[in-house]
């Protein structure tokens, strides 16, 4: 099962209320909570809820270090096996729309290693020379990946090339196969105004639990501003504001605005309506209807394993 949605629409809140009722673990689908040491940005469940229910695929990694969407596709089917083989719903639980789709739909990826070296190459070349430039190099090795990556995602833009470069196959060319397993995917929503009001609450709530302090340790730790750990929503603006570029106020108003915008893009990742996401309003549902979803899924008698989980 998966659960989807936008950003601090209730996802995970969700999954622990489901796990309170079913034999279950939780698989982060979530491509910052892999970062060991970056909690409260990432708004990493707590060792509480880790404690109530199995949690996989978070802490599995340093923020020095690369993770790439394979190495979160192997970490995830072996947690799911894993799960199953112990008699336990697996629930995959994230907003980040390549992690989910590479395991509900089976994506092929390429098994090529980070090359840090080319990669830096890549980089200096989209500062020197303007994102577009790096995307035009893509475009002139493989057009129909440059199609589909749009040249502000520089990364993603340099993973294309390298791939290319060092496995000698088209980025496009890796394709879809036969999903593993017979997904029920719940899609979360909730209005618009209400969603901004929790984000905002979050990013408030993150601040006093100590976002700044926890930038400004990973950064003393040896991680470099750049790594992508401390690229993502918060981690970012905390970043600047540390090195005297904003002020706090503009920081925090910029994570708002910039979650906001995220959000909205997570829409896009997981459309209302594609008929595989079965979508349910967050404050309009409830856990019996939900239940009942995943009851008939799995081919039990609802009534009976209703009350079963009471």
């Amino acid at each position: 099962m998966a659960i989807v949605g936008p950003t601090a629409v209730g996802k995970s809140d969700l999954a622990l209320r489901i796990a309170e009722h079913l034999p279950a673990e939780i698989i982060s689908a979530d491509s910052r909570q892999v970062y060991r040491d970056l909690d409260i940005g990432t708004a990493k469940p707590t060792l509480d809820e880790q404690r109530r229910v199995p949690h996989h695929v978070i802490d599995v990694v340093d923020p020095r270090d690369d993770f790439s969407l394979a190495q979160f596709q192997d970490h995830a089917y072996l947690a799911i096996e894993g799960a199953i083989s112990r008699g336990r719903l697996p629930l995959l639980v994230g907003g980040t729309g390549l992690y989910v789709r590479a395991v509900v739909e089976g994506v092929q990826l390429p098994r090529v290693s980070p090359d840090p070296i080319l990669r830096g190459e890549l980089e200096a070349f989209a500062r020197d020379r303007g994102v577009d430039a790096l995307h035009r190099r893509l475009a002139a090795i493989d057009p129909i990946a440059a199609s589909r990556i749009d040249a502000r995602n520089v990364r993603r833009v340099i993973r294309a090339i390298e791939v290319v470069e060092k496995s000698g196959q088209m980025f496009s060319e890796f394709h879809y196969h036969q999903p593993r397993y017979d997904v029920l995917t719940i899609g979360v929503t909730r209005g618009r105004e209400d969603l901004y009001r929790r984000i905002d609450r979050r990013v408030d709530r993150q601040i006093e639990d100590g976002l700044i302090e926890e930038t400004r340790r990973a950064i003393e730790s040896g991680c470099p501003p750049s790594r992508p750990a401390l690229g993502g929503l918060g981690y970012r603006e905390m970043v600047a504001y540390l090195a005297d570029q904003i002020d706090l106020r503009t920081a925090i108003e910029r994570i708002k605005f910039e979650t906001h915008r995220f959000a909205r893009q997570q829409y896009t990742w997981f459309r209302m309506d594609d008929q595989r996401i079965c979508w349910l309003d967050a404050d309009a549902t409830n856990l019996d209807d939900i239940l009942t979803l995943i009851y008939r899924r799995l081919g039990r008698p609802t009534s009976a394993a209703l009350e079963a989980s009471r």
